[in-house]
């Protein structure tokens, strides 16, 4: 019962959208309307700059972290702990207060990872910094960073049920960014920085 309720809560947390609630609050257009159509950071970067994106990002991030820290500390078995992350980050994708339209997930992904266990929450940031840093792609840097989390996973916590999840959640993350992967093949995605209408 515990479980059931952890694994719900996670999910009712990530359906908040934290893109559209900061745009509300500094007075931007609603990033599911305006540039990328995409409710995230890297939209919101787009649209109203640097503060407004880091306080997406913290915020996306943290609806991934908090609820797997605290099925962590109530000592939860790591399939309910995984089972939590993946909630949470299907809160975000298809969010229940905002008609199951969400974000892609890569900050609650980041945010699950890092409430796993730090040190993968640092892996993946530092691959997806990597590759945006030589590529300056964000969509690039997170499907990279989301196909070596399964990897991370398995070599730093050795569980194969967080690993399989972990895959999962890169497959569900590889999905959202199908357009994304389409532009990157015509050389027609934007690039970190780059303004869009």
């Amino acid at each position: 019962m515990t479980s059931l309720l952890l694994i719900s809560m996670a999910y009712l947390l990530g359906s908040l959208s934290t893109a559209v609630l900061v745009s509300k609050a500094f007075g931007l257009p609603d990033p599911r309307e305006q540039g990328s159509g995409n409710p995230g950071a890297t939209n919101v970067l787009r649209l109203g700059g640097k503060k407004a994106a880091i306080l997406t990002l913290l915020g996306d991030a943290l609806k991934g972290f908090v609820p797997v820290v605290v099925a962590n500390l109530m000592g939860m078995n790591p399939l309910i702990v995984g089972l939590v992350g993946l909630a949470a980050f299907l809160g975000h994708l298809y969010p229940v207060f905002f008609g199951f339209k969400g974000g892609k997930g890569v900050a609650t992904a980041l945010g699950v990872m890092s409430g796993f266990f730090w040190g993968l929450g640092l892996a993946v940031l530092a691959t997806w910094i990597g590759v945006a840093a030589l590529t300056r792609y964000s969509s690039l840097a997170a499907l990279v960073a989301a196909a070596l989390a399964p990897l991370y996973v398995w070599f730093m916590l050795g569980h194969l049920a967080l690993s399989l999840l972990t895959l999962l959640l890169a497959a569900l993350l590889f999905w959202r960014h199908r357009a994304n992967i389409q532009r990157l093949i015509h050389g027609e995605e934007s690039r970190i920085g780059k303004k869009t209408g």
